[in-house]
């Protein structure tokens, strides 16, 4: 549950990540998660405050067999003794997990491929495509941030997923040069790093599926990962993927027909996407952001687009999103109302 630091040669542990032990700078690992938690003390919070406007709800003192101690917010009451379940996701192909970021995205993104049973192999062929549409700096929270990316990309490593059969894609759909983006946003410094392949969609491989002309790899690999930056009023997870059709073949079939039609066609298409929302620091219309310090997952997109938009703007919820009825939706990991914040989404 709680992420824990340690450094290999003086058994020193840290609740967050640093580079080095500051007692004999050895270079700090992750610490394998307790497996076992339990409830040691439970308060009831009946005040709204600013962050926490929904009363009311309980805070929890949890601790893992290994004596780690961290507090979380539920929506449930739990009584003191008790042991602290998280159930799997019983619907894998529609669930969504949401999960809180404490320090890094590397929990997160563990937590999420653990509650909806994903199992990573070695010899696996991986696609991964991230939200990259503006040559813009990191803080400006329009691309994927680079530290999501190199969180993601040392997961998958730690699975022995080896770095040939990894492919970082992009394809640019307006005026901006895919490989400006790619170097402003710093995700092919990542890329680069890590000695992951950059893949420019639009001079690779395509395959006619139902008037679409779709990349050729998306049909030979074994998971793809859909890397959204979640922002108000835009349905960013299923715009990412509109990035898997041939450019021209796109721009023809939104000159026929619509946008929804179109992302409608795409997933009838597309094998199971794994999409993996970024709601870290959330983008407004104004451009504004207010921090939420959340990812979600969901191989079912609209599902994943559609709590998100209750977590954030649900009085601005899109068109397209409203036929999708919340409640018939598995939501795992953490609760809707132990992650809203209302305040900022006025």
């Amino acid at each position: 549950m709680m992420q824990y630091f340690y450094c290999p040669k003086c058994k020193e542990t840290w609740p967050y990540p640093i580079e080095k032990c500051p007692h004999c700078f050895e270079k700090i690992q992750r610490e394998e998660q307790g497996k076992k938690i339990k409830v040691l003390s439970v308060c009831k919070v009946q005040i709204p405050t600013f962050l926490h406007e929904k009363t009311p709800y309980f805070v929890l003192l949890l601790e893992d067999e290994k004596g780690h101690r961290w507090v979380q917010k539920s929506e449930k009451e739990y009584k003191v003794g008790y042991e602290f379940l998280l159930e799997k996701a019983k619907d894998k192909k529609n669930s969504v997990v949401l999960w809180k970021i404490k320090y890094d995205f590397y929990q997160a993104i563990e937590k999420i491929f653990d509650l909806l049973s994903i199992d990573v192999l070695a010899d696996f062929k991986i696609l991964i495509l991230p939200t990259l549409e503006t040559p813009v700096h990191p803080y400006f929270k329009e691309n994927t941030s680079p530290e999501f990316l190199s969180a993601l990309l040392e997961f998958l490593f730690q699975k022995g997923v080896k770095k040939e059969n990894i492919k970082v894609l992009g394809q640019s759909f307006n005026q901006f040069d895919i490989g400006a983006c790619a170097q402003k946003s710093q995700l092919l410094s990542v890329c680069q790093k890590f000695g992951v392949l950059p893949l420019d969609v639009s001079q690779g491989e395509f395959i006619l599926k139902e008037n679409l002309e779709i990349f050729k790899e998306v049909f030979d690999s074994n998971l793809i990962l859909n890397l959204s930056m979640l922002k108000q009023s835009r349905i960013q997870s299923l715009e990412n993927l509109l990035k898997l059709i041939k450019k021209e073949n796109y721009l023809s079939q939104e000159y026929l027909s619509s946008k929804e039609e179109i992302f409608k066609k795409l997933l009838e298409i597309l094998p199971p996407v794994l999409t993996l929302g970024q709601a870290d620091v959330v983008q407004r219309k104004d451009k504004k952001h207010f921090i939420l310090d959340l990812l979600l997952g969901s191989f079912n997109v609209l599902n994943l687009e559609r709590v998100f938009s209750e977590i954030s703007f649900p009085n601005e919820i899109p068109p397209f999103l409203k036929e999708i009825d919340l409640k018939e939706i598995e939501i795992v990991g953490r609760k809707i109302s132990e992650v809203q914040v209302i305040a900022f989404s006025l």
